[in-house]
């Protein structure tokens, strides 16, 4: 067994962006020099663990990560990353995939607010393998129950599903960058 795979979710449809006034699909929108799917590659990237991007098309999120755990077999454990949070921060990727491998799911939690990525062990193998429709994860999250883990980090439930979620994206992305540029080595 390898090490833990950040399972980017990129497969999705879009309609919710498109349908409040966006002119192309969520993923491709721009957030600063990058797409928003580009900021959430490069952040699962600098974790240095392995990442897979699922973006074949598929009738439902289910369907895509039953896919990308197909692809991926010999992962320890499973995060998944939807493409659509732009603001994840690597350092909270990594606190998940650290998380004990003894809790089945595990999550992280900004605020009261249930955050990405959701990290599967590999005890939930052939559950990951049977997922379909467009529930996703929900139903193993319920059934198996979640430890979740206090986190400071707004990007982990800040995704874009409309223009108005973009443009507040776009708001938090320029404050980070301003940080950054008062405090050069900070891993943010």
């Amino acid at each position: 067994m390898t090490e833990p795979c950040i399972i980017v979710l990129a497969s999705g449809r879009g309609e919710r962006y498109r349908a409040s006034g966006g002119q192309t699909h969520k993923l491709q929108a721009q957030l600063g020099s990058q797409t928003v799917l580009q900021h959430t590659v490069q952040a699962a990237r600098a974790t240095g663990l392995l990442v897979h991007v699922e973006d074949a098309g598929h009738p439902g999120m289910g369907d895509s990560i039953a896919a990308a755990v197909r692809r991926t077999p010999d992962a320890s454990a499973w995060l998944i990353l939807a493409g659509d949070l732009p603001l994840v921060l690597a350092r909270t990727i990594l606190q998940i995939a650290q998380a004990p491998l003894e809790y089945a799911v595990v999550r992280p939690n900004f605020e009261g607010q249930h955050g990405h990525p959701v990290r599967f062990a590999q005890t939930c193998h052939q559950d990951l393998l049977q997922l379909s429709g467009d529930q996703g994860a929900a139903p193993l999250v319920k059934r198996l129950g979640v430890h979740a883990i206090a986190v400071d980090d707004l990007g982990c439930v800040t995704d874009i599903d409309t223009v108005a979620d973009l443009e507040r994206a776009q708001v938090l992305w320029a404050e980070r960058q301003k940080l950054r540029a008062r405090i050069p080595k900070d891993p943010i």
